[in-house]
């Protein structure tokens, strides 16, 4: 197997981000391994943190269609469609989740975790695009959250 960094280095497991923009990278990153070569990913992270400017949630909630055409092109990050429009869908999503609640953590904090987190994997899954029900308990183990994931992980390395 390849260095372990690439499948987990970037998960803060066991403890939770320093901030609502770290959550929303953590998600982002979620949403473009989905379906890929996480090594590919984790090679070309450091591009796509430079082309969403360190996904700083205000400045990318307010990209447009100048914004999609340069990510289209930008040979540098993996350019689908899909996936850059929902980066922008969930940074607005993260902007609207902090006026309602303050935070992101306070807004997980207020979600009913029981039963492994299913009525949580169902919320953030309504709430964000191109996540689902590997992504969304990926993400939330990345940013710390108590959740079991070792059926996705036996799934991923059979």
């Amino acid at each position: 197997m390849a260095d372990d960094s690439v499948y987990t280095g970037w998960m803060y497991r066991g403890r939770q981000p320093p901030s609502d923009s770290a959550y929303y990278e953590n998600l982002s990153r979620c949403v473009f391994q989905s379906g890929l070569n996480w090594a590919t990913i984790a090679d070309r992270w450091p591009a796509f943190r430079e082309s969403f400017e360190e996904f700083d949630i205000t400045r990318v909630a307010g990209y447009g269609a100048v914004d999609i055409a340069r990510l289209m092109g930008d040979a540098k990050i993996i350019r689908n469609r899909n996936k850059i429009l929902a980066t922008i869908h969930n940074a607005r999503e993260f902007e609207r989740i902090i006026k309602e609640s303050g935070s992101v953590p306070a807004w997980l904090d207020g979600l009913d975790k029981s039963n492994n987190y299913a009525g949580v994997i169902k919320r953030v899954a309504s709430r964000f695009k191109h996540v689902g029900p590997t992504s969304v308990p990926l993400w939330l183990y990345s940013v710390g959250e108590d959740i079991d994931i070792s059926e996705l992980i036996e799934a991923r390395f059979r």
